[in-house]
């Protein structure tokens, strides 16, 4: 009987670390053309830095909501932006303490809790359908375009604009089509693991007899956001922690407008009472926390190692939750 777990188990692991690769690798050549189309540092880094890693979500919402999947897409971009909150920047400010001083994070801040706010009142009559898609996508290019004339007016001497352009210098220097082949070639790797994971984690849901949604906010997206993870683990260790802030932000805008918009314009569906009621209030008020962990106090904005911890725990009890949820199926 387990026999049959393993194929589906195989097709998840290696899935999943070819997501990982080739979503640095996507980014590096992303990041590289852009560059040699004289693109602005900061457009780099919000449109590629900070929504780069967001195209595994994208990708595994796509092939999830192809293959009639729409809870595994809806529970990968749920779960994604719980994982990025309390995993991701609760695990980097135990390594160190977290000092937000770009001026751009604290107006992206309040920006983000609106639109994850008004995400949740668009789904509340319990459906995602292609109206709900629609006005997702025009409110991605909305703020895309806010944001990036937002940085285009940034000062360079704020602690963002140094990071970015910090962050690529570091990338390593490809010619343009080698940048091209890190794009495409990453691209397509990405494409091809995502539908590794995606076959593998609905073989495991349909095995242990769990909703879809239960396997997308748990093995596929605590997977998806380990690209925000290696970022912000990077950036911490190079004092980079506005980068990080914002690579989590941006991540985190993207899942709720693009990500969330491919099951609504693909698989338009009803969404699960438990992602409606638990799942969702539990992404707006991880939200709201950060937004008041990054609220100066005494002049300054600091995640201090407790909250990190805090932020943990409380993803470790969601973790619990979905355990409970799931075997009482």
């Amino acid at each position: 009987m387990l026999s049959s777990l393993l194929l589906p188990s195989l097709l998840l692991i290696i899935g999943l670390a070819l997501l990982v690769w080739s979503s640095d690798i996507f980014i590096e050549g992303a990041a590289s053309t852009a560059k040699h189309l004289s693109i602005s540092p900061l457009i780099i880094g919000v449109v590629v830095l900070g929504f780069g890693t967001s195209m595994p979500e994208v990708v595994v919402a796509t092939l999830a909501s192809l293959d009639n999947s729409p809870g595994l897409a809806i529970g990968n971009a749920v779960g994604s932006n719980i994982a990025n909150i309390a995993l991701v920047l609760g695990f980097t400010a135990i390594i160190a303490p977290i000092v937000v001083k770009s001026s751009i994070l604290k107006r992206e801040l309040p920006v983000l809790l609106a639109i994850s706010v008004g995400a949740y009142l668009l789904v509340l009559d319990g459906h995602l359908d292609i109206y709900d898609g629609i006005i997702l996508v025009v409110a991605l290019v909305a703020v895309m375009g806010w944001m990036i004339k937002a940085n285009k007016a940034i000062d360079t001497s704020d602690p963002l604009a140094s990071e970015t352009q910090s962050e690529l210098d570091d990338l390593p220097e490809l010619t343009k089509n080698k940048a091209l082949i890190y794009l495409v070639g990453g691209l397509i790797i990405l494409m091809l693991s995502a539908k590794m994971m995606v076959a593998g984690a609905v073989d495991i849901a349909h095995f242990f007899e769990v909703p879809e949604v239960v396997i997308g906010l748990t093995i596929i997206a605590i997977g998806t956001s380990l690209p925000e993870l290696a970022a912000a683990i990077s950036a911490a260790r190079k004092n980079e922690a506005d980068l990080m802030i914002g690579n989590i932000i941006g991540s985190n805008i993207f899942n709720i407008l693009a990500v969330l918009a491919v099951p609504a314009l693909l698989a338009p569906s009803a969404l699960d009472s438990d992602v409606l009621y638990i799942d969702m209030p539990i992404m707006l008020g991880l939200t709201f926390m950060m937004l008041l962990m990054a609220i100066p106090r005494k002049g300054k904005a600091i995640i201090h190692k407790s909250e990190g911890i805090l932020l943990v725990s409380l993803f470790i009890a969601f973790l619990i939750l979905l355990y409970f949820r799931a075997t009482a199926v």
